[in-house]
C-alpha cells in the first residue's frame, strides 16, 4: 500500500473543496460585528478639529454670521490678502449682507490669492472635507488659489465617509455629482528628496470656518 507525506499546498486546496462544498451565506459571521474604528467619546466639532490642525488645517469656530464675518476680515488682514474669489451664490448672498469684498469674475484666475467656498460634509474621523463639482464653485475653486478657505455648518458634521457620501445621496437623488472627493489638510507631496512640502498640488494653507447652526 502506497503512502506519502500531504503537503502543506494539498492540505490548502483541501481545505478551499471543503469551504467550497459547505458554502455559507457569511463565513466569517464576526467580522461585520467588529468595530474598524475605536469609538470616539468626543463630540463631532471637537472631533472634526482636533483631526483637522493635525494635518496642518487652520479651524476657526464662529457662533454666527457676524462673528463669521469679523473672522475672516481678521483673517484677511492678517495674511495680507485681497483678490479673494466667491462663486457660489448663497455665501455671495451672505457676503453682500455684509459687505464683504469679493470677486465674482471666473476671468483671470492667476489673480486669485484666495477663494472661499462651501462644501458637502465634515468628516470627523479624520479631518477631512467632503466636496464636490455640483457648486458653483466646480473644480476650480478648491484647487487654484493658494489660499482655500471653506465655510461650513455644523450640521454638516458627520463622523465617516459614508454618511457624507449619505447626506450627498439625500441632497442630490438620482443627479449625484460627477466629481466628489476629500481634501485632507492643504495640498503636500514628499516626492523631492523625501521633504514634506506643502501647496505642491493645490492650495499652500486651508482654513475651516464652522458656522454654528445647531441652536
Amino acid at each position: 500500500m502506497n503512502t506519502r507525506n500531504t503537503t502543506a499546498k494539498e492540505k490548502m486546496l483541501k481545505k478551499i473543496r471543503q469551504a467550497l462544498l459547505q458554502k455559507r451565506e457569511n463565513p466569517h459571521p464576526m467580522f461585520e460585528d467588529s468595530q474598524l474604528y475605536i469609538d470616539d467619546e468626543d463630540s463631532l466639532d471637537v472631533t472634526f478639529a482636533r483631526e483637522f490642525t493635525q494635518m496642518s488645517g487652520k479651524f476657526i469656530y464662529c457662533d454666527g454670521e457676524i462673528n463669521l464675518i469679523e473672522n475672516l476680515i481678521v483673517l484677511i488682514e492678517k495674511i495680507n490678502i485681497s483678490k479673494i474669489y466667491i462663486w457660489e451664490k448663497p455665501l455671495q448672498q451672505m457676503m453682500d449682507q455684509y459687505g464683504f469684498p469679493y470677486r465674482k469674475s471666473q476671468q483671470a484666475l492667476e489673480e486669485i490669492e484666495a477663494s472661499i467656498t462651501g462644501c458637502e460634509a465634515l468628516i470627523a474621523r479624520n479631518g477631512s472635507i467632503l466636496i464636490s463639482n455640483a457648486s458653483e464653485s466646480g473644480r476650480r475653486l478648491s484647487v487654484y488659489p493658494p489660499v482655500h478657505i471653506v465655510i461650513a455648518r455644523a450640521s454638516q458634521l458627520v463622523m465617516d465617509v459614508k454618511h457624507g457620501l449619505a447626506l450627498i445621496k439625500e441632497r442630490y437623488g438620482n443627479d449625484q455629482p460627477t466629481m466628489i472627493t476629500t481634501i485632507t489638510g492643504p495640498s503636500r507631496t514628499a516626492d523631492i528628496e523625501k521633504r514634506l512640502v506643502l501647496g505642491a498640488h493645490g492650495p499652500k494653507e486651508l482654513y475651516l470656518f464652522l458656522l454654528e447652526d445647531r441652536f
